[in-house]
């Protein structure tokens, strides 16, 4: 059965479970690095580019980035230089669809001259000349000039990403939101999150079986229905196997943060939502004058580690979802204090499959300290739906909760704009980079058709049935 939908995220995982299996088993990385690389790459087998030599220098690349990365480098996402090389050189050219035409409007109106023409008339762009300005592809009478774009360009919505003189993508540390579309995007995996997998299990491993510690693992309730081989309680007994003190769900600080969130609102009249890292960022990046209503709540993840380091300061926290903006919302300073890693769907399947776990042969192991609405935090609405719910029981039924929903950049920044300049009738703005909400999160094990239905199942198993209950229960009441 395949778990994942694209060769680049296998190949991925392999370098993944190959790093955990030797760390498990006390082995550096830096001492078994050739060994990984020739076991993911084996010699007589198809290559991936033009040779095995080229094919085991990328994997090399992608161990470094899994264990941690260019240290010099702020971005959670990184670029492997050898790998980007494989795309043509991106901007504008001319297609087959160019006539040879007597007129040459196209270089009439190019100001730098870098459009000549053969012995046909077809025309040819000098890519060492032009500027990009797009003007021939304008005046093309048979639009025969198109501006390519490279995918990882065409998927990053905010600009992060630009092709260097040398035909590489560089990343805008201060444009990216590490929403993590380029990872996905890139059909040749040259873009990759760095991980924390060799220090997570490092972790679990000097805590001599939580005895010097207690090791935590928060779950994001968009692990219902990822893992389609097995039973969402399956998969926390999983993730308890590997050696974690207990498991405990995100929903609940989805729970206290929707909660708060309601208060805050009354309080304010206007404001956006604050669960989803990345569309935090973009405010502050794209809309500084937005910044001001950003909910003061930390996001459901901060709020569940927070819960249990206040509990017991000495624990580790480990988050496990499918978002790689989480790593970067993990190294702020409001934040690290409360979770010390964060692993994302992808990273918690290569550990399991390091340490050979049947999950579909293990017991269920349920989890009931969140309620439904904490829960389908997970899709797109379900933010709305809980505010709706904790005003409702904070009993303001004379107040007007009146929400935006959106999911992806553009509609975010559609709300954005309208509320920027007063034209929008809403008072919360629900913001979700990822479309249809977490589970379309860039680290996910598919990315087919989002199952809203399963999160929503998965909401109506919990026992508890009010998010007032939920946040009573963490209180200690």
């Amino acid at each position: 059965m395949r778990i994942f939908d694209t060769s680049v995220q296998e190949l991925k995982y392999k370098v993944l479970m190959e790093l955990a299996y030797q760390t498990w088993r006390g082995n550096d990385a830096f001492t078994v690095f050739n060994e990984i690389a020739n076991e993911i790459v084996k010699k007589g087998e198809p290559t991936m580019s033009c040779c095995i030599y080229k094919d085991r220098a990328i994997v090399a690349e992608r161990i470094r980035i899994a264990l941690g990365g260019n240290k010099d480098n702020p971005n959670v996402i990184q670029v492997i230089d050898i790998a980007c090389d494989e795309c043509p050189v991106a901007g504008h050219v001319v297609t087959d669809l160019c006539r040879g035409c007597v007129a040459h409007r196209c270089a009439d109106v190019c100001k730098v001259g870098a459009i000549t023409f053969d012995h046909d008339q077809m025309a040819h762009i000098d890519k060492s000349k032009c500027v990009e300005c797009g003007r021939c592809a304008k005046v093309c009478p048979y639009s025969a000039i198109t501006n390519f774009k490279r995918p990882c360009e065409k998927g990053c919505k905010v600009d992060a990403i630009h092709m260097a003189k040398d035909g590489v993508a560089t990343i805008d540390s201060d444009k990216c939101i590490a929403c993590g579309t380029c990872v996905y995007q890139c059909p040749f995996g040259a873009t990759l999150d760095v991980s924390s997998i060799t220090h997570i299990i490092k972790t679990i491993m000097a805590s001599e079986e939580n005895s010097k510690y207690k090791v935590y693992a928060i779950v994001a309730p968009s692990i219902a229905g990822q893992f389609t081989y097995a039973k969402p309680g399956q998969v926390i007994a999983a993730i308890k196997e590997l050696g974690f003190y207990a498991v405990e769900e995100v929903a609940l600080g989805a729970d206290m943060v929707a909660y708060h969130e309601a208060k805050e609102l009354q309080e304010r009249g206007f404001m956006t939502s604050s669960c989803c890292p990345a569309f935090v960022k973009y405010i502050k990046t794209k809309f500084p004058d937005m910044e001001k209503h950003i909910s003061s709540s930390l996001s459901p993840m901060a709020e569940t580690g927070k819960l249990i380091k206040e509990r017991d300061p000495d624990a580790k926290v480990v988050f496990i979802g499918p978002c790689t903006s989480k790593k970067a919302e993990v190294r702020l300073p409001e934040v690290s204090k409360y979770v010390d890693y964060v692993m994302t769907f992808e990273e918690l399947q290569a550990m399991i499959d390091s340490k050979d776990i049947i999950v579909d042969e293990l017991p269920e192991m349920d989890l009931h300290n969140a309620s439904y609405y904490g829960r389908i935090f997970a899709r797109v609405g379900g933010v709305s739906e809980a505010v709706t719910e904790a005003v409702k029981e904070q009993g303001a039924e004379d107040f007007e909760f009146n929400p935006m929903v959106c999911d992806g950049i553009d509609k975010c920044k559609n709300a954005l704009l309208r509320a920027g300049k007063g034209a929008l009738p809403n008072n919360f703005i629900e913001g979700m980079v990822c479309t249809d909400g977490c589970i379309g999160g860039a680290a996910c094990l598919n990315h087919g058709e989002a199952n809203k239905k399963e999160i929503d199942h998965y909401g109506k198993h919990s026992n508890i049935k009010d998010i007032k209950t939920a946040v009573d229960l963490a209180a200690g009441k």
